[in-house]
């Protein structure tokens, strides 16, 4: 056996556990993103962002009432189920007004953040060389990282809306209402997309002080074998170069007349 063999075998099988477990890591982290992308859009489009809280005389009412970003709903307890579409921007409230802005664009750097996740992921074909992976997955968890920022800048901003105006005095209680399903929903969505983001972050942000590639050793008799044969193939260019550097004079092999005259 050649000598360092055994740590270049040794050192091979611990870069294929290190790539296997980062590959596995960053599936991983794809499918948290996906995941938060799936929350975020549901979270946008659900209704239920806030709900009228069952306090005081509204514990008695037959009316469950449901304000979204988009539209506000009316629950009656005879089944019937009405929306009503907020066509009036400028109406709003600041607050609702950039939750609206915040989560659309959330699910736009997402969408962005999983096309180059997809291309930067290392079980796949497409997507350039190791180089161009990485900077694909380090732009994706970019991505994914703002877009968690922006899903939850509006859910907390939402939240402590909701919050400050059931704690006022001044509102009554049929105006009260308490967070809904969707809040909690862009909660989650956000922290799914933090984790992910990191996670394909750190996956590629690390300098490789190893070899860039994987380099698969030959068995040692094969190994032998090719050494033999390139010692046999440069000692042969060796005297074909002898050969051919010697003069016209030297590689006379009989006379001629012109020597003698």
């Amino acid at each position: 056996m050649l000598p360092g063999e055994d740590e270049g075998l040794g050192g091979s099988s611990v870069n294929l556990k290190g790539s296997m477990a980062s590959t596995g890591m960053q599936i991983f982290g794809f499918v948290l993103a996906l995941l938060g992308i799936m929350g975020a859009m549901v979270a946008t489009l659900l209704p239920n962002w806030k709900v009228s809280a069952d306090v005081g005389s509204n514990i008695i009412t037959a009316i469950s009432q449901m304000q979204g970003l988009w539209m506000d709903c009316t629950w009656y307890s005879t089944g019937m189920f009405s929306c009503t579409l907020k066509y009036s921007v400028l109406s709003l409230p600041a607050y609702l007004q950039t939750a609206r802005t915040t989560m659309v664009l959330c699910c736009v750097m997402a969408a962005m953040g999983l096309c180059l996740a997809s291309l930067g992921l290392k079980c796949t074909r497409w997507g350039g060389g190791r180089r161009s992976k990485r900077h694909a997955a380090i732009a994706s968890g970019g991505c994914f990282v703002a877009a968690g920022f922006l899903c939850l800048v509006p859910a907390s901003w939402f939240t402590n809306e909701v919050i400050t105006n059931f704690l006022d005095s001044s509102v009554p209680e049929s105006n009260k209402f308490e967070p809904g399903g969707a809040v909690y929903v862009a909660f989650v969505s956000a922290g799914f997309l933090f984790v992910g983001g990191s996670i394909f972050c750190m996956s590629c942000s690390g300098k490789r002080h190893g070899p860039q590639d994987l380099v698969l050793l030959p068995p040692p008799d094969k190994l032998l074998l090719q050494q033999q044969q390139q010692q046999q193939l440069l000692q042969q260019q060796e005297l074909q170069h002898q050969y051919c550097s010697l003069s016209p004079l030297d590689n006379k092999t009989g006379y001629s007349l012109q020597d003698y005259v």
